[in-house]
């Protein structure tokens, strides 16, 4: 869920999902390492750009992301947040494999 400032940031495209990730706790998603800068009109009162964040989704969608996560290697990730017709921000996640050793090195230094 999103504070006032943090929705307004979004709208002046003040975000960095470079390293966002999702954590299931409690039967609850959260989103962590969402980077949503601060307001620029916003007072003292602007919200932390670095903060756990909740995402709403129903309880047989997170068993279902849980029961994905379980296998080794694999995490949920952040890909895009969007604007629908109505207003409302969106948030797509995917299901991603981490590299392995020889992945990693396989990949050239410079990439």
């Amino acid at each position: 869920m999103l504070l006032g400032t943090e929705v307004k940031a979004l709208r002046e495209g003040r975000s960095n999902l470079g390293d966002a990730f999702v954590r299931i706790d409690d039967m609850e998603a959260f989103v962590h390492q969402l980077h949503i800068g601060p307001y620029s009109a916003g007072s003292f009162l602007n919200h932390e750009p670095l903060r756990k964040r909740k995402l709403l989704l129903h309880k047989k969608q997170i068993k279902r992301i849980m029961g994905l996560v379980k296998i080794k290697g694999y995490t949920i990730i952040l890909t895009r947040i969007y604007v629908t017709s109505a207003g409302r921000f969106k948030a797509e996640i995917a299901l991603a494999k981490g590299k392995t050793q020889g992945d990693k090195r396989e990949a050239s230094p410079g990439e």
